[in-house]
């Protein structure tokens, strides 16, 4: 019985102690995912949907090859031990992705076309400056929140509801091999933090945090010494996202929501694991609870039909 009651407080404590950072994450899950499922017709007006058939089930192994091909390649990379290069790459990508999350928020007040890319760019450029300048976990976060939710509207008018859950399968597949089995999203994980950059979500424990002090995530599980602050990577918000807003854009703000709930529901399965003090992959959690929650919402509000 002592056995068993020991594991039991240590989660108790270890929930006690992180309950601010993790409704801080929850809370970022639910600002972009209802801010993403807002911006449909705004992304949908400026036409900057990534495929030109949603439709088309190879969306989804094209995206999913082309994120294979871009991580093998960044993991080189940082055996190369080439800083300087993940950070123009990563910078860069971020500094672009700014400009079509941006942009439809031109075009909707009638600044179209050139003038409202050059809005955009400026926009993108100052915000970049600011992430490359001064990363601290408050700037990293809103920007985070920003990009996730201008992300996930982008792709939840990529993708049509069947290659959305292609999508969302085969990555949460993925992930699960590449932290369980390789490790290698642990070691990019800590190559992105090494650098500070602005592509994870980061909840201080404390108010005295500071990323900009922040050591190796791999040391730090390695050497059991407690962390600061909890992390989370932005895909793991864009990507479930991508069927929440899929599932709006297709089947009304019922189904969106009810996916959404869903991969709420299982972030909070996945805190509990990540309380475990050991690296988690999240989508397979944050995925499978997503794709859950939007069957029960097709089937409750939508009358059975799956929009498929």
């Amino acid at each position: 019985m002592s056995d068993n009651k020991e594991p039991e407080q240590s989660l108790s404590e270890a929930w006690k102690e992180n309950s601010l950072p993790i409704l801080a994450l929850a809370l970022c899950f639910v600002v972009s995912h209802v801010t993403a499922m807002y911006l449909v017709p705004a992304y949908q007006e400026a036409d900057v949907q990534a495929f030109e058939d949603p439709e088309d089930p190879l969306n989804s192994v094209v995206y999913i090859g082309i994120i294979l091909v871009f991580t093998a390649f960044i993991l080189w990379v940082a055996k190369q031990n080439l800083d300087w290069v993940l950070q123009i790459i990563f910078l860069t990508a971020i500094g672009t992705t700014f400009i079509y999350v941006f942009y439809p928020f031109f075009n909707s007040y009638g600044i179209t076309g050139f003038a409202g890319y050059v809005g955009a760019t400026a926009l993108a450029v100052q915000l970049t400056f600011l992430l490359l300048s001064y990363p601290e976990w408050y700037v990293i976060d809103i920007a985070g929140v920003i990009l996730a939710a201008g992300v996930a509207a982008i792709f939840g008018i990529s993708f049509g509801l069947f290659p959305a859950l292609l999508l969302l399968s085969g990555l949460a597949i993925y992930d699960a091999w590449a932290v369980y089995r390789t490790g290698h999203m642990v070691d990019l994980a800590d190559s992105v933090m090494d650098l500070k950059l602005p592509i994870l979500l980061v909840m201080p424990k404390s108010l005295d945090y500071s990323f900009l002090k922040q050591g190796s995530l791999n040391k730090q599980i390695e050497s059991g010494e407690k962390r600061g602050a909890l992390f989370m990577g932005l895909g793991d918000l864009v990507i479930p996202g991508a069927l929440v807003v899929s599932s709006k854009a297709a089947l009304g703000w019922s189904v969106g929501l009810a996916s959404m709930t869903g991969s709420l529901i299982g972030f909070g399965i996945l805190m509990t694991f990540v309380l475990s003090g050991r690296p988690q992959a999240g989508l397979p959690l944050l995925n499978g609870g997503a794709i859950l929650g939007y069957f029960v919402g097709a089937l409750l509000f939508n009358s059975g039909n799956l929009g498929l």
